[in-house]
């Protein structure tokens, strides 16, 4: 049923046979991620002469199994490929772990919101202000902001201009206000809070905006809404790299990953781990709080490392900062991995508990 023929040779390369030679870059392709476990993701991510080394024969007669350098045989022209991938021992481990871990996909149930009622098509609706949706915010007023969505569309892009908050701590409680408001309106109108996400996007691509608060907000809308949103999750990736929202990248995904961690394993997440040995403590505590999350037991060696790390950082869930060292977050993240049916991560700071 395949395109071309595969197969596996025993020094663990992968072979694919292009008959006509006319389609040697897709012989390659199927060739490469065949070798990967068939994860394209991953296969994309890898480095030639690095992490993989190729092979290729010419003129290659796949009827007598024989290289003809003549080209022609028997009066019958000879123009096959054979191509060859073999993968690094290490590099072939880690993608079969990685695959192993599929099943997470389907093991943790998708969490549906409860439908938003109709609202009265007669009534007064209400005209939002910047003011007015300040104000609800700072009350931590969601039902009130969900019925001035249904009355006044600009009340969500009023929240995101709360996103640009210099005090760190009111700015997660408005992202933590303005996700649970967009969640509970997207059982509705999804279509609206979709268009939230491509400008909250649109603006994090932009180098002349600032980025405060709007990696932190696409992960916790997603993290609302996994199930209509979930795809959205993968681009985060896009901006783990940038000083300025590296962390925030990391915090996004453990956000989502709280609630369905199969979405980030279906996700490149393996280029995460060098995060682990970042010198900054609170990426490293970030990264470690992730990986538990997902049940990354592709970097347990890595997570041991950090278990004397004493760095304290602060972690934010609904809103709220803890602060935790490194160390405890590292061996919380171990205790997840090793220990299944657990659900959720304990930090535990001076004067905080969140679950």
């Amino acid at each position: 049923m395949d395109e071309f023929k595969l197969g596996q040779c025993q020094c663990g390369a992968v072979y694919v046979s292009d008959q006509t030679g006319h389609n040697v870059g897709a012989a390659m392709v199927e060739c490469l991620v065949h070798a990967c476990d068939d994860n394209w993701d991953f296969a994309w991510d890898l480095d030639a002469d690095e992490d993989y080394l190729t092979g290729r024969l010419d003129n290659y007669d796949e009827i007598t199994h024989q290289i003809v350098e003549t080209r022609n045989l028997n009066g019958r022209a000879v123009r096959g490929v054979l191509y060859f991938v073999r993968v690094n021992r290490d590099v072939k481990e880690l993608s079969t772990k990685i695959g192993n871990k599929k099943d997470l996909t389907t093991a943790s149930p998708v969490q549906i919101p409860v439908m938003e009622i109709l609202r009265d098509p007669g009534r007064e609706k209400r005209r939002a202000t910047k003011k007015m949706v300040q104000e609800l915010a700072e009350a931590e007023d969601i039902a009130a902001l969900v019925d001035l969505c249904f009355d006044d569309k600009r009340t969500i892009r009023f929240l995101q201009r709360l996103l640009y908050e210099p005090d760190y701590d009111k700015r997660m409680r408005y992202t933590d206000t303005m996700a649970k408001v967009c969640g509970r309106y997207s059982t509705r109108n999804p279509g609206a809070v979709s268009d939230i996400l491509h400008r909250l996007y649109d603006a994090c691509s932009d180098s002349a905006a600032s980025h405060w608060g709007l990696v932190e907000a696409i992960g916790a809308i997603i993290a609302e809404r996994t199930d209509i949103f979930g795809a959205f999750a993968r681009h985060l990736l896009m901006y783990r790299n940038v000083p300025a929202t590296r962390v925030s990248v990391l915090w996004a995904l453990a956000e989502i990953a709280r609630h369905q961690p199969g979405i980030i394993r279906d996700a490149p997440f393996y280029s995460l781990f060098n995060m682990l040995k970042h010198q900054d403590p609170a990426t490293r505590g970030h990264a470690a709080l992730l990986f538990g999350l997902i049940k990354a037991d592709e970097v347990k060696g890595q997570m041991q490392e950090l278990l004397n790390d004493q760095s304290i950082i602060t972690v934010y869930h609904d809103g709220r900062p803890q602060t935790v060292s490194v160390g405890r977050l590292a061996q919380e993240a171990l205790d997840r991995i090793e220990v299944s049916g657990t659900t959720t991560i304990v930090c535990e700071g001076e004067n905080n508990e969140a679950r």
